[in-house]
């Protein structure tokens, strides 16, 4: 089992199945839940909004988005580094033209001796590393006398929701300049890392994403950024990086060059029917505790489980915490643990874990801390 990772096969597994996953969250202010709310209600009107705009338009409406937005759409180029050392090629898009800055993934730039970006009126720049986050796969870069064209995207203030219309913009492939379509297909992804921690919070989507889109922007048919692109995983589904995450991250990148985030220390695994079952739990929910960092946040605050069970030839943890809750959000699996620390919490601050603990409610007290360094292979 790897520390606070839900794992390569986490990205597509089957809510409820039985395995193990450390969970971390992320560092920044946090944002209410009333707010997150009104987000999503507020998200929701525009989704219907665009739907009825949308009928008997055609394809206009993807015309108007790419042109709204495409200017500020990169082709990065890096040297010595990045997904096909040397030469590799990948995407970003412009967040503040009037000091340079452009967002894309670590992936992109990593370990490069050299990054240009080219826009789409085939000017060429070389930009500048200010900041990379390894754990969010998010990198800031900055370029001096951006070319006139720009204006910088911004990312979007409501939250994506499912079904909702959306475009990649970007490179795939190297083809400059592209846009493929579809729709949000799902929210709180967990999205699997070489550092051996989970990228939380992340969305899920049908529209194409190959190799090249990696850094670009997916956006709202109101030309809002609803994350940055991570990846492709075949079979019409691709993956950005949350606006919601990277508005946390990507400040800190420009004012620090990195990024802190929330650490918990523990190892987790859903409560389906069949744990809930052999731990006397009244009805499947929560996540159960199976393991605890030594000298964690949650060593002596939270238990793991301590014995086992075998059930048709299959081996269940009984015993040990089974979070429910934290603070006032619900936690209901591994990916909805990651999403609340991720968005609502900081390193440092002290919340309020409810716990099922010998089949009774309880309330514990826990004081997260940063993120442990990483060591990759």
């Amino acid at each position: 089992m790897t520390r606070d990772t839900l794992g390569r096969r986490g990205v597509l597994r089957a809510f409820g199945g039985i395995g193990s996953a450390l969970v971390t969250g992320s560092s920044a202010a946090a944002v209410g839940a009333a707010q997150r709310e009104a987000d999503r209600t507020a998200a929701t009107r525009r989704v219907q909004d665009q739907q009825d705009g949308a009928e008997g338009e055609g394809g206009r409406e993807y015309t108007a988005v790419y042109e709204e937005a495409i200017d500020d759409v990169v082709l990065i180029r890096v040297f010595g580094g990045g997904p096909q050392s040397p030469g590799g090629l990948g995407s970003g898009f412009v967040i503040d033209a009037d000091e340079g800055y452009l967002v894309t993934n670590n992936h992109v730039v990593s370990g490069a001796s050299e990054v240009e970006v080219q826009f789409r009126d085939e000017q060429w720049r070389t930009a500048s590393i200010v900041g990379t986050d390894i754990h969010s796969d998010l990198a800031v870069l900055s370029v001096d006398d951006l070319p006139d064209i720009v204006d910088g995207l911004s990312f979007a203030d409501d939250g994506p929701v499912i079904g909702e219309e959306v475009v990649a913009l970007g490179n795939p492939l190297g083809l400059d300049a592209s846009i493929s379509q579809g729709i949000v297909s799902g929210v709180d992804r967990s999205l699997p890392s070489p550092t051996g921690f989970s990228i939380p919070a992340a969305i899920q989507t049908d529209a194409p994403v190959n190799p090249g889109n990696s850094g670009g922007p997916l956006v709202d048919l109101d030309g809002n950024v609803l994350g940055v692109v991570f990846a492709g995983a075949g079979q019409a589904i691709g993956f950005a990086i949350s606006a919601a995450l990277a508005e946390r991250v990507v400040p800190s990148l420009i004012e620090n060059g990195e990024y802190e985030h929330a650490y918990m220390g523990v190892g987790v695994l859903p409560v389906g029917p069949l744990v809930a079952e052999v731990n006397d739990l009244e009805r499947p929910r929560g996540v159960l505790v199976t393991e605890v960092v030594p000298d964690s946040p949650a060593d002596g605050v939270l238990e793991p489980a301590d014995g086992e069970e075998v059930v048709d030839g299959q081996p269940v943890p009984t015993g040990g915490d089974v979070i429910i809750s934290i603070g006032d959000h619900e936690i209901s699996n591994q990916d909805r643990l990651s999403s609340v620390l991720a968005l609502e919490t900081s390193p440092g601050e002290t919340i309020d874990v409810e716990v099922i603990r010998d089949g009774e409610r309880r309330t514990v007290e826990l004081t997260l801390e940063a993120r442990p360094e990483t060591e990759l292979p």
